[in-house]
Parts: structure tokens; C-alpha cells; sequence
């Protein structure tokens, strides 16, 4: 597991001071970035931290994760796991699914217009 987590659900209003001070409870943190609008400068609602060590990052899930910060439920994940679910859903979005899925709707539409 890598040592870069990433923190949903974030309020608004959060900063990366506080996120630094809630994940420095369970270790040492090496860097905090908020994402924010860059329009407005508020935040989006998450963010990544990196913790110095595995170890830390672990214990961050475990302790963190579903916690609160400004009232809101938090989400903490690696972000190792973000990627791999995103590349489980591109590949069931692409491949042999894909042109099975395109070809049920081809054949749907083709029977719906020759009723129509």
C-alpha cells in the first residue's frame, strides 16, 4: 500500500491546516493538498495527505476513515485502491463488454424502428 491517501467528503471550509492537524493524531504526515475551485478558491470537497510512513497510512484508514471533520463524514482510502477500482471500471467499459453492450443497443434500435 502506498503512503498517499485520499480524504473525501471534506467540508467546504476545510484547509489544509486542519487536515494536517487531524492526521498528525495517528502520525507523521509529509504533505497535505486540498483541492480546490479555481474560480472560487473554495474547497471541492477533498483532498490528498501523505503520510511519512505505510504504517502510518494504514493506521490513518483504520482510525480515520468514517470519522468527522466540520460535521461531515469523512472518507480516507489510498489511493493505490481509487486506481485500481477506476481500472476495474474502464475495462468493464471497454473490451468484449463494451461491443456486447453496443451490440444489444444496435440490435434494440434496429428492431424499435422497424415497428415504428
Amino acid at each position: 500500500m502506498g503512503r498517499k491517501l485520499y480524504v473525501g467528503n471534506l467540508p467546504y471550509s476545510a484547509a489544509e491546516a486542519d487536515l494536517q492537524e487531524l492526521f498528525e493524531r495517528v502520525g507523521p504526515v509529509e504533505s497535505v493538498t486540498v483541492m480546490r475551485d479555481m474560480a472560487t478558491g473554495r474547497a471541492r470537497g477533498f483532498g490528498f495527505v501523505e503520510m511519512a510512513t505505510d504504517e502510518g497510512a494504514q493506521k490513518a484508514i483504520t482510525e480515520l476513515h468514517e470519522s468527522q471533520l466540520g460535521g461531515r463524514t469523512l472518507t480516507v482510502a489510498a489511493t493505490d485502491t481509487l486506481a485500481s477500482i477506476r481500472d476495474k471500471i474502464n475495462a468493464l467499459n471497454t473490451g468484449t463488454n463494451a461491443s456486447r453492450v453496443s451490440a444489444s443497443i444496435l440490435t434494440v434500435s434496429s428492431g424499435v424502428n422497424r415497428l415504428v
